[in-house]
């Protein structure tokens, strides 16, 4: 095997369509219910293989993590450990999904380098063997990993396939990164909201984020995300980053949406996705290795 050229992998975003808590474990972790949407919208990861073993991230613009704290270096370390491999590989990132918005952008990054390097590096691991190194990283990443939309239940990890119908999306970055560790310590974050059942869930249907109240008390400036634009419909946090989004069930009802909103935001109109876009990308690689 020699260094190869650059390869581009799609890292698509996602948004929580509800999340709810619903306890706590004894080992202090927040017990969850969220429905994970993936868009057809989201960053792209370009990979090149070394054969020194060496895992080098190079500067991206936009993109100014600190390569220490880099999930998607992390993820290339945590395969190479996993699998024992000798291989390295040359990682940039075009940025797209805004940092700290709740839109899953690095775990999502962090799940394209762990499976176009298990490809690239031949490694064969399973789904559920990347999912496993991937929550070590972060719970967000197994379902990036999977691809699929998904039902997700005790810290996010625990993952239901569901089928979501097509929608249309306003994306709306407030520019706010919410510490996350935050939220969890607020006197006013609700911990026992009821459960809900799959059965009983609409598809596609918005329903409340448990952080929502906490976010818009400590940040006014996504607050008046909500003020602003409860005109075109039911505005929703996604995760628990300061991002924001208003479903539409065409993209033009979006665009005019998106028409209204306030000056000095970064918004994005974009579809849902029925899989990930890395999925289909890896299909056509391995199509192509064979013929």
């Amino acid at each position: 095997m020699t260094e190869s050229d650059w390869s581009s992998w799609p890292a698509p975003a996602k948004i929580n369509l509800f999340l709810r808590i619903t306890g706590r474990r004894s080992d202090g972790y927040h017990c969850l219910q969220t429905v994970f949407q993936l868009l057809d919208w989201g960053d792209v990861v370009r990979l090149r293989v070394r054969m020194d073993g060496r895992i080098i991230r190079l500067e991206s613009p936009g993109y100014d993590v600190p390569e220490a704290q880099d999930i998607a270096v992390r993820a290339a370390q945590a395969l190479q450990t996993a699998a024992d491999c000798r291989l390295g590989a040359e990682i940039a990132i075009d940025k797209q999904i805004p940092l700290g918005g709740g839109f899953g952008g690095g775990s999502s990054d962090a799940a394209t380098v762990l499976l176009a390097l298990n490809h690239l590096w031949g490694l064969n691991l399973s789904e559920a063997r990347l999912a496993q190194i991937g929550l070590s990283l972060g719970a967000d990443v197994p379902v990036f990993v999977y691809g699929q939309n998904a039902w997700a239940e005790g810290v996010g990890e625990r993952l239901t396939p569901i089928q979501l119908p097509q929608g249309w999306y306003l994306l709306i970055d407030s520019g706010v990164q919410v510490p996350t560790a935050e939220l969890f310590q607020s006197p006013q974050l609700t911990r026992d909201q009821k459960l809900v059942k799959i059965a009983g869930y609409v598809s596609g249907s918005l329903l409340d984020n448990a952080f929502e109240p906490v976010v818009r008390t400590l940040q006014p400036r996504i607050d008046s995300v909500f003020t602003a634009m409860a005109g075109f419909g039911k505005v929703a946090l996604t995760g628990t980053g300061g991002g924001c989004f208003l479903r539409f069930d065409s993209k033009e009802a979006a665009r005019e949406a998106q028409a209204g909103l306030p000056d000095g935001y970064r918004s994005w109109v974009v579809s849902s996705a029925p899989e990930s876009m890395l999925l289909q990308a890896l299909r056509s690689a391995r199509y192509e290795s064979i013929t």
